[in-house]
Order: C-alpha cells, then sequence, then structure tokens
C-alpha cells in the first residue's frame, strides 16, 4: 500500500515524530478522498491540510460506517481505535499510528496518520531477524484483548518502523484474544517488558488523567478488564498460551 494522492514526503515524516501530529490530525481541513476497498466497515483515505501549506494522508473511520456486530456495541469501534493509540502510547511502545476521534464529511469517526508501507512486507515473511520486534505485539494484542490481529495488520515502513493497524474489535470485557502471532506462546516475558508493564499498572492508580481519559473511550467494564488483564501478565509472568476458543482470526491476512 503506497500513499499516492497525496505525497507523505518529509513534512508527513517530520510531523509523525512530534506531538504535533495530534494538533494536526485535529485541527487540520479533512478532505475525503477514495473508499479503501477492503474491509468490512466504509475506510476512507483522506487528507490533512494544516498550516504552512501542510498536507498528508490519513485514514478516516466515521462511525456511522460501522457494520453492526453482535458482540460489540453500536458506534464504538471508532472509539476502540483512538483508545489502542492511547495504550500503546502509555506503555510507551508508540507502535500505533497517532489517531483522534473528530468530526468529517460522514460524521464522528477515528481519523490516523496514514503509513506507507508494503502490503508484501507482513508478519507472514518476516525474517527471524526480524521477529523479536514482535514480543511486545503479543503483549500488546493480550491487553487490548484484540480480536482481530491479521498477518497484514502488522507491518514496516520504508524506514522499517514497525507499526500496528487495525484496532476496531478490541477491548472487550471478554477473552476475545484472536491472533496470528503465537510464537512466543509460553516463553518467559523479558525483564525489560515486564518493568514496562509494571510501569503501566501503576497508571490505573497514579496517573490523574490516564483512567478519566479511558472512560471516554470505554466502558467502566472493559477498562476493569484491561486492568485485570494487566494483572494477568505480570502474575503470569510468560507470554499468552491459545486458549480453548477459537484463537485465530479469519482470514489470517
Amino acid at each position: 500500500m503506497s500513499a499516492t494522492e497525496p505525497e507523505t514526503g518529509e513534512a508527513a515524516r517530520t510531523i509523525l515524530s512530534t506531538k504535533a501530529a495530534l494538533a494536526a490530525l485535529g485541527q487540520g481541513e479533512l478532505e475525503l478522498g477514495s473508499l479503501l476497498p477492503w474491509g468490512s466497515n466504509y475506510t476512507f483515505l483522506a487528507t490533512i491540510h494544516h498550516k504552512d501549506h501542510l498536507q498528508f494522508p490519513v485514514v478516516y473511520k466515521p462511525q456511522r460506517g460501522e457494520r453492526p456486530l453482535w458482540d460489540f456495541p453500536e458506534g464504538t469501534l471508532a472509539k476502540r481505535e483512538v483508545a489502542a493509540y492511547f495504550v500503546s502510547e502509555m506503555l510507551g511502545w508508540s507502535f500505533v499510528p497517532p489517531t483522534i476521534l473528530r468530526d468529517g464529511p460522514h460524521g464522528p469517526g477515528s481519523v490516523q496518520l496514514f503509513i506507507d508501507f508494503d502490503p508484501n512486507h507482513h508478519y507472514f515473511n518476516m525474517s527471524e531477524e526480524e521477529k523479536p520486534c514482535l514480543h511486545r505485539v503479543v503483549l500488546f494484542d493480550y491487553l487490548t484483548n484484540n480480536a482481530d490481529r491479521k498477518g497484514g495488520h502488522i507491518v514496516l515502513d520504508p524506514e522499517e518502523r514497525l507499526w500496528l493497524l487495525d484496532h476496531g474489535i478490541c477491548f472487550h470485557s471478554e477473552y476475545k484474544l484472536r491472533t496470528v502471532v503465537w510464537d512466543f506462546a509460553g516463553f518467559p516475558i523479558p525483564d525489560a517488558m515486564q518493568t514496562e508493564l509494571h510501569s503501566f499498572k501503576k497508571k490505573f492508580e497514579a496517573d490523574a488523567e490516564f483512567v478519566p481519559t479511558l472512560q471516554e473511550l470505554l466502558s467502566v467494564r472493559e477498562i476493569g478488564a484491561l486492568q485485570r488483564r494487566t494483572n494477568d501478565l505480570l502474575e503470569a509472568g510468560c507470554f499468552p498460551n491459545p486458549g480453548h476458543c477459537r484463537n485465530y482470526p479469519w482470514p489470517p491476512l
């Protein structure tokens, strides 16, 4: 997948590396582009026009274009996309592109910085040298209870930076984990990552803005389940094993 309208360019890469990304996503003019041809929900490639003639591509997912699901409350998928970004940042892992909730041409929805990547380079053809970067992906998907981690949702940009995409069906209060990444099942969680999980755990009590921000995006039960999954990972001290229900998404790519 490659952005052809408009060019990503140096300007977009610069804004990606700064806190100005969220400001630009929220304050810039959102110009609707083409409807992306995959996925069950309406997803648009759009353009943000911001000050100083800066423009860059984004992915816009309006709430009114979400296909109803029997197990997720209607109109909540866009908020879950934003919650995934927020949790990724609070963990210090920063592999979900900057994402906000805002109004757009088809009403409120999630707006996420578009990542330029090679669609032929994904989880299923990662080299053994690349796979260690997936340790935190496994932990993140367990924490967020990701019900749809396909191989094509794990991508690398032209600078070989890892990104995770599509988090609309995450954070359910019941166990829903479905992922293709089970490479490390049962292995001990490295010490550095356990330290990061401990820091994340403390935010539920010590960070005055953490839970209120989540409450704008998730239900009280879902936040409680996120906290419980954090505790469970730390108590287990190892990467999760597949459960007794369907633990692989379909299609896997």
